[in-house]
């Protein structure tokens, strides 16, 4: 029954309670020793630090290149316009209106993927070429922000 659900015995452990008295066996100094770096409040080292040895991550060696200009477009296929009704004008504000595109990013780039049933006006940033041809062939126009 799930009211007698229990943790096998032994699985669980109890928290160390630090500076709770010499009895406690982890009083006075809290398990942490006579002074030093690391004995001290927000002390110790940094994630990576390895003694002042080159650390690991400055040694591998650097690969590729990451373009600060790079753009990236919200992607929609053919298959999410057909949400719309026919002779709608699907925008990218209308797309994030009905939850299809999560954001905008640099723009919106529709897809062929998927058959489109409906004549819609679709207005986006950019187009492939199957979508374009898709779009006119059921009846709708395409027009490029």
């Amino acid at each position: 029954m799930l009211h007698e659900l229990q943790p096998t015995p032994g699985s669980r452990h109890a928290r160390k309670r630090l500076g709770r008295g010499p009895g406690s066996g982890t009083g006075k100094t809290a398990g942490k020793g006579h002074k030093g770096q690391n004995a001290r409040s927000g002390g110790g080292v940094r994630p990576g630090f390895e003694g002042g040895q080159l650390p690991l991550f400055q040694r591998l060696p650097k690969r590729g290149f990451k373009n600060i200009n790079r753009k990236d477009y919200a992607i929609v296929n053919l298959d999410d316009l057909n949400a719309f009704a026919a002779s709608d004008v699907v925008t990218p504000e209308t797309l994030l209106g009905r939850n299809v595109i999560k954001k905008q990013l640099s723009g919106v780039k529709v897809l062929g993927n998927g058959q489109l049933d409906k004549a819609l006006t679709v207005k986006a940033h950019k187009f492939s070429k199957s979508a374009e041809e898709a779009i006119k062939k059921a009846g709708g126009t395409v027009e490029v922000i």
